[in-house]
């Protein structure tokens, strides 16, 4: 009997895991297709400006470390000290 419960368990959570992979793989993709067009993790405010140009807007730093994001018409950018940490695009 417990066998039988716990060979279910393990059935649903298999299940459930296989759904969540799933959702992921489906978001890689248009990730990916945007990936080139944004700056990339570790790049220095300076390339960056030298690649895409100056912001639209540049917010000011906040907290410690600090983190300044930057906008452009298509993504914003987030940077921890003078390096990229993320980059997003903007809907």
């Amino acid at each position: 009997m417990w066998r039988n419960c716990l060979c279910g368990l393990l059935l649903m959570a298999t299940a459930a895991l296989a759904h969540a992979d799933t959702l992921l793989v489906n978001s890689v993709p248009m990730d990916a297709k945007t990936a080139s067009a944004r700056p990339e993790n570790g790049m220095t405010m300076a390339a960056v400006e030298a690649k895409w140009g100056k912001p639209q807007k540049e917010h000011p730093a906040v907290g410690k470390p600090p983190i300044t994001r930057w906008d452009y018409p298509t993504f914003s950018v987030y940077f921890e000290y003078k390096l990229v940490i993320h980059a997003v695009v903007d809907h």
